[in-house]
């Protein structure tokens, strides 16, 4: 049996541990790209969110005849109705127009212009941000939303150069006139 061949039919431990190690990297890498990625995914949908509950804010205030209001806050945003009788904002009632938080990772950067007519004083307690008004004209605004400082991705809500509401995903452009 001296002059006989060993053949090794299984792994040494070496390999297992390379394997393994190969392994554990690949999944912490696909768990790390998928937490981005959902991450990304909730932010485009906050921001649709708004931006389509702003149009159909549009849409009301023009159907009803009536002047509908955005309230924004630093972790949320609310709708309210200006009553003619009282000369005040009032929350909106409805599931649609409900109090919305935006998640606590969300930055968001508005840009409002000023001396707009609100229709209430600045001491109001409920004065909006943005208006949307019963003849469909808006609030001019600018609103970025971003994931920290993170500005590659970047989305925009926004009125354009006809009053209208408009949005930007990242790596969209502004048309051009």
């Amino acid at each position: 049996m001296t002059g006989m061949r060993r053949f090794n039919n299984g792994f040494t431990m070496i390999e297992i541990l390379v394997v393994l190690i190969v392994v554990g990297l690949l999944a912490a890498l696909a768990v790390a790209n998928l937490g981005g990625n959902q991450q990304k995914r909730e932010m485009e949908n906050a921001v649709s969110k708004m931006f389509l509950l702003m149009q159909t804010a549009s849409e009301q205030a023009v159907l009803d005849n009536s002047e509908i209001g955005l309230k924004l806050g630093e972790q949320e945003y609310h709708f309210l109705r200006f009553q003619d009788i009282t000369g005040e904002w009032v929350p909106m009632e409805g599931r649609m127009f409900r109090n919305y938080r935006y998640p606590e990772w969300l930055v968001v950067t508005d840009i409002i212009e000023d001396n707009l007519p609100r229709l209430t004083t600045d001491e109001a307690p409920l004065r909006p941000d943005i208006v949307f008004f019963s003849s469909g004209e808006i609030t001019p605004f600018e609103m970025e939303f971003t994931i920290g400082n993170d500005t590659d991705l970047m989305y925009r809500i926004y009125t354009d150069k006809t009053g209208q509401l408009d949005w930007l995903k990242p790596g969209e452009r502004e048309e051009q006139w």
